[in-house]
């Protein structure tokens, strides 16, 4: 029952959103890191191009991302973790949820993005990265392209995934699923193709939110 209540009260909060890119990326990098400021650069340029952006709601790069959006006059969102520890939900969001599972947290972050833009980071951001590429890879979800920015950073990942195609687990074309750069506007181009231009994305007017249904409409 906790799960369904945090299914429910996501799809509430979180159905006006409109189209998102979901960034994903390590909770401990402060405001001097330099990947800190990439995910900022990224946030504001996701905004300029039209799309909400969706993080994790919590510190360090997902902070950035929403900040950078926020500063740029976009719409930020989070789905934030109940964890041991406490983390809470950083202070450029326009609306967010608190999941008790991540699995809960997972789906919501997959469900309203176009695209993804995956920041270094730890466990989860490699759970997240991998989640989301087996759901390509299978077609349980569309095409939608996977931005790694940090070259350096996802080298050791990318040479594991060749050894996988080396050993025959997973296809040579699976590595074709994502791009990797230090580049934000190679990203932004990439994003622009792929998403906007391959789904036919437009801008348009939020809907209205329904009182019996509980939603609520965001600000912006």
């Amino acid at each position: 029952m906790r799960a369904v209540r945090d299914f429910v009260r996501g799809f509430r909060v979180l159905h006006f959103v409109g189209p998102c890119v979901t960034v994903f990326g390590s909770a401990r990098f402060d405001e001097h890191h330099r990947y800190y400021a990439m995910a900022r650069e990224v946030g504001g340029a996701l905004a300029k191009m039209g799309f909400t952006v969706m993080t994790g709601g919590g510190p360090g790069v997902m902070e950035a991302a929403n900040r950078g959006a926020r500063e740029a006059g976009g719409r930020s969102v989070g789905c934030n973790i109940k964890l041991p520890m406490e983390q809470g939900h950083n202070p450029y969001l326009d609306c967010w949820v608190t999941c008790h599972y991540f699995f809960v947290r997972k789906v919501l972050l997959l469900k309203y993005s176009y695209a993804f833009v995956v920041m270094p980071g730890g466990l989860g951001t490699l759970d997240e990265l991998t989640e989301a590429l087996t759901l390509i890879q299978t077609r349980k979800i569309l095409r939608f392209p996977v931005v790694l920015m940090g070259r350096d950073y996802w080298a050791p990942f990318l040479a594991m995934v060749r050894t996988m195609v080396e050993a025959g687990t997973v296809s040579a074309g699976d590595l074709d699923l994502m791009l990797v750069t230090d580049s934000v506007p190679d990203a932004m181009a990439h994003l622009e193709q792929y998403a906007v231009e391959h789904f036919g994305l437009k801008r348009r007017k939020v809907p209205h939110a329904s009182r019996w249904l509980g939603e609520k409409q965001m600000v912006k």
